[in-house]
């Protein structure tokens, strides 16, 4: 790994896209400290600190929602947007026509989502200012008419998108993919304040021992990412025109893991979505409506429930992302098209049904995976109480593994093709 750093600063391409992509990620922390006005930074604290649901949210963000920076929402409208438009392609027969046509197809889709994410970052806006008006964090108030209102939700949707446009600008002249690289250095931006707050009492014990649990996680995490069920497929010989094709053997790789971080963005959605509503009717004066409201919001503030549903919905959601994203019957006209099959396995419904069977066994062991990872804070808080600033954040390490294992992956590419290069040459 080591070794590939250093061979990728040799080369003054590789080396001319990772400051690009430093300098990028020095932009977007120096936009996480740009407030925007009309809030109580101490009933803020306080709001975050007794709000265990909006930790993910402000994970996103990099801190920024916490900091009500103009970057406070992240590119979670643009994420959101991106599975929108995911969804509606496999649903849409038109979208689902347009995506098959290629490059172009492709561009049009992007096009349609940074559409999308605008209106979904000014709702988004929108509610945030309410539920912080709501809780009584908000000094300019909460009213569509008033310029304040107004230039709030202005200043957090632009900031928002112009997350959107970094991240974009990191895909195309950088290395990786530019809105993990925006998620990455928000997570890795917090580390900093968490150890300096546990310096602040520090327990010996709790830290080799917190050490040895990351350690581990890691580890565990990079076998299941790239873990993955080779199926083999042999192509028969075919002549096309006047010119014949040698057959050959390969496999179909299937991720143990296909479904990535978004079952767990769908569960915290759903998850988040009545606490929300319901703190906006607590300080409501008919009495009924609170009672309810408070109701629903120490019913989700209950650990041990929101841990259960919070892994049974990610869990679910895993099964629902795979079926979604994965067609066997796609894949297995596909193969036919293309000559190949599975040895031991006929053309057509019977490989369909073979492909579904395996698909629904290795997703077993990545949803369950997945479902860990999401309430492994509340685990390792539990076990752990004395780490003090220290949590062990499943989600983020999984992100943050995930994008550095992709981006040494992307650098040893390059590597490869400038000595395919000079090869030729």
């Amino acid at each position: 790994m080591f070794e590939s750093l250093l061979n990728a600063f040799r080369a003054p391409d590789i080396r001319r896209r990772i400051l690009f992509v430093l300098g990028i990620l020095i932009v977007f922390r120096l936009l996480a400290h740009v407030p925007v006005p009309g809030v109580d930074r101490t009933a803020l604290e306080a709001f975050f600190a007794g709000n265990a649901i909006f930790g993910l949210l402000d994970l996103f963000s990099g801190g920024g929602l916490s900091n009500f920076s103009v970057v406070g929402l992240g590119v979670n409208p643009y994420i959101n947007a991106s599975i929108i438009m995911q969804l509606m392609t496999g649903v849409i027969p038109a979208l689902t026509a347009l995506n098959r046509e290629g490059e172009y197809g492709r561009n049009k889709i992007n096009q349609y989502t940074r559409y999308l994410a605008v209106p979904l970052a000014m709702l988004q806006a929108y509610g945030f200012l309410a539920l912080l008006n709501s809780q009584s964090v908000l000094t300019s108030g909460f009213d569509l008419a008033s310029v304040e209102t107004i230039t709030q939700i202005l200043s957090l949707t632009a900031g928002s998108i112009l997350l959107m446009w970094l991240g974009e600008l990191i895909t195309e002249k950088g290395i990786g993919n530019g809105i993990s690289f925006i998620i990455f250095a928000g997570i890795v931006g917090r580390a900093p304040v968490a150890i300096v707050r546990f310096l602040e009492s520090p327990d010996l014990a709790s830290f080799v021992v917190f050490a040895i649990i990351g350690v581990a996680a890691v580890a565990v995490i990079i076998y299941i990412q790239e873990g993955q069920r080779r199926i083999p497929i042999q192509y028969a010989s075919r002549v096309r025109g006047r010119r014949m094709y040698q057959g050959g053997s390969t496999f179909l790789p299937l991720r143990v893991n296909q479904a990535g971080v978004i079952p767990i963005i769908f569960a915290v959605s759903i998850l988040l979505f009545p606490s929300q509503i319901a703190q906006y009717f607590t300080t409501s004066q008919i009495t009924i409506i609170a009672d309810i409201a408070n109701a629903i919001v120490q019913f989700f503030q209950n650990t041990l429930i929101y841990g259960s549903l919070y892994f049974l919905l990610t869990v679910g959601f895993t099964y629902f992302y795979t079926a979604f994203t994965f067609k066997p019957d796609e894949t297995a006209e596909q193969l036919r098209k293309n000559g190949g099959f599975i040895p031991g396995i006929r053309p057509g419904r019977p490989t369909q049904d073979y492909l579904a069977r395996v698909v629904q066994r290795i997703t077993i062991a990545g949803a369950f995976f997945l479902g860990c990872v999401a309430v492994a804070p509340f685990i390792v808080s539990a076990v752990l109480p004395g780490l003090g600033g220290l949590t062990l954040g499943g989600t983020s390490l999984l992100i943050v593994v995930s994008v550095v294992v992709e981006t040494l992956k992307q650098i040893e590419a390059q590597l490869m093709m400038r000595n395919y290069e000079g090869f030729i040459r």
